[in-house]
């Protein structure tokens, strides 16, 4: 990885982590709400608890570089499934705005989902926790 790679690496993997961050603990503050949305979408209300771990421990793994590659990968999948159930699906019943607000949304989590596959691709970069783990002080 390049230095100007690496090391604009921690500040896109801090960027594309404050999303999850932020929105696992906002299903925190209403997790009934929450588990009623998940359930419109027809799973069960339980995966607020799942959703909320995911999103909260992913993106603080993401943040400071542990294990990046992994969470990135998670956080990819779970972008694109809940683009799918949240988004597109529910912009096929949609007319007008609706649908073009929920294809919006779903662009938005197809493309959070690219950033993810490029953490996932390219490693953490500088002043990642993974770095410093396998004694690589250099790098972190």
């Amino acid at each position: 990885m390049t230095n100007t790679l690496s090391y604009l690496a921690p500040v896109a993997r801090i960027l594309l982590a404050l999303i999850f961050i932020l929105s696992g603990l906002q299903k925190l503050g209403d997790p009934a709400g929450t588990a009623a949305y998940i359930a419109s979408g027809g799973l069960p209300g339980w995966f607020v608890w799942p959703t909320i771990a995911l999103e909260v421990l992913g993106g603080l793994a993401l943040a400071v570089g542990f294990q990046a590659r992994w969470a990135a990968l998670g956080l990819a999948g779970f972008s694109l499934l809940s683009g799918l159930l949240f988004h597109l699906l529910p912009s096929f019943a949609a007319e007008g705005m609706e649908a073009q607000m929920q294809m919006i949304s779903f662009m938005k989590n197809v493309s959070i989902a690219g950033g993810m596959l490029f953490v996932a691709a390219m490693g953490a970069g500088a002043f990642a926790l993974d770095n410093r783990m396998a004694g690589d002080l250099k790098a972190a």
